[in-house]
């Protein structure tokens, strides 16, 4: 992958912090409002000779025992529209994007940081991990035929000890920044 036609987007710097040198990073903020606005400047402004490659790196929380590490998501699901509702209503909604080349996993985006074990193990019957932005960057990548790709890393089990996040998020930035060194040369 040519790293001039890769844009890195982070929700924080604080999972950006050991990107590899030399890497377009777009800091996106916290949400999916947030992330599909920044990542659509981002392509919209790109300088590259074809469209980018938007690598969304972040922190995800565990949905099931047993995941743990770094996941490449082959699907990313918005999970707090009213998607049931709005079909009913016959409005044609895109609520889950398959990636090529994931692993096989799962994430479910939204706009809740999830602490709640009721919320989690619903959540966890379609999805192995959540996340606040990879839907997003997905979607605006979808619109403007640019190639996505998910990279998160578990840092917590989505229950309340995912408010001790701060603490956890440097040694998941490091895998990511490790991740990128590794497959962008």
């Amino acid at each position: 992958m040519d790293r001039s036609e890769v844009i890195v987007v982070s929700a924080t710097e604080a999972e950006a912090a050991h990107v590899p040198a030399g890497l377009r990073t777009v800091i996106c903020g916290i949400g999916k409002v947030d992330a599909a606005a920044a990542v659509t400047e981002a392509v919209l402004t790109h300088r590259g000779s074809a469209r980018p490659t938007v690598i969304n790196i972040g922190t995800a929380g565990a949905l099931r025992a047993g995941v743990s590490g770094l996941y490449r998501p082959s699907a990313v699901r918005n999970h707090d529209i009213s998607a049931a509702e709005l079909r009913a209503l016959k409005y044609p909604l895109i609520d889950r994007i398959d990636l090529p080349g994931g692993d096989g996993s799962r994430l479910a985006t939204g706009d809740m940081f999830v602490t709640d074990p009721a919320v989690r193990d619903r959540l966890a019957e379609t999805a192995h991990l959540v996340d606040m932005e990879g839907f997003a960057v997905a979607r605006a990548c979808l619109r403007l035929n640019a190639q996505c790709l998910l990279v998160k890393h578990i840092s917590d089990d989505a229950d309340d000890r995912a408010m001790e996040w701060l603490e956890r998020v440097d040694a998941s930035a490091r895998v990511l920044g490790d991740w990128l060194g590794a497959h962008l040369g």
